[in-house]
């Protein structure tokens, strides 16, 4: 039951605004333990304890424990998404100064407060419930960055995909980029990751270009496998 001194905190308060209230200082506090003590150490009781609220308004805002994680893990990447936005409005257009200003500003949102990177990263691997909604926020982005490379370079040929696998290879790869650099497996200067993330990106990017514009025009790739090579491998 609330405290005489929650009552008068509440007093002239709007009822919407006091739930909206709690359920803030829900995600904040397991936003605390997921990114400090992982998934496997936070608990109803723990979360409830670290917001100084009661359990009974705990499932006054969530369903379950995972339905909370589920969403520190939708704000954490709708603030990420927020932080690209303003980053990228703010560099020049060519695709040089898009790329390191979206990559720049995503390691600096992560490692400005490492939870986050720990929730993004980590966690979001762990938890069955998180592990999901990862997999799901990763093929929007697979499709947001292989219809920003349509936009900028053309649309590819019908049925080329490889667009596509070239976007799935740079989401997947940076989000493991990042968590290997946060857990300090990969010893190098932010300004060191981040330029060399972008000449990646750049890089597999015009390698993509190159070959969906060389498969358009009927030419053989480069280093690829002949066709005759490909259908034996198929047989």
């Amino acid at each position: 039951m609330p405290t005489t001194a929650d009552r008068r905190g509440w007093a002239g308060i709007p009822a919407d605004e006091r739930r909206a209230t709690r359920r803030t200082r829900l995600l904040d506090a397991a936003l605390e333990l997921l990114g400090t003590d992982g998934w496997s150490a936070t608990t109803v009781r723990g979360i409830c304890l670290t917001a100084k609220l009661n359990p009974r308004y705990f499932y006054e805002s969530f369903a379950s424990l995972d339905a909370l994680l589920v969403a520190v893990y939708d704000r954490t990447v709708e603030e990420l998404a927020a932080t690209v936005y303003r980053a990228a409005e703010g560099a020049a257009t060519d695709p040089e100064s898009q790329v390191r200003a979206v990559l720049r500003g995503i390691v600096d949102f992560v490692d400005e407060d490492q939870r986050r990177g720990r929730v993004l990263y980590v966690e979001a691997i762990g938890n069955e419930a998180l592990n999901l909604r990862r997999i799901e926020t990763g093929h929007e982005l697979v499709e947001l960055l292989e219809r920003d490379a349509s936009e900028r370079y053309g649309r590819p040929p019908a049925g080329e995909r490889i667009g596509r696998i070239a976007a799935a290879f740079l989401v997947g790869g940076f989000g493991e980029l990042l968590g290997a650099w946060l857990a300090g497996r990969i010893d190098v200067s932010k300004s060191q990751l981040v330029d060399d993330a972008s000449t990646l990106f750049l890089a597999v990017g015009d390698a993509a270009g190159r070959i969906a514009h060389s498969r358009g025009n009927g030419d053989r790739i480069p280093g690829a496998p002949s066709s005759r090579t490909t259908d034996r491998r198929a047989r």
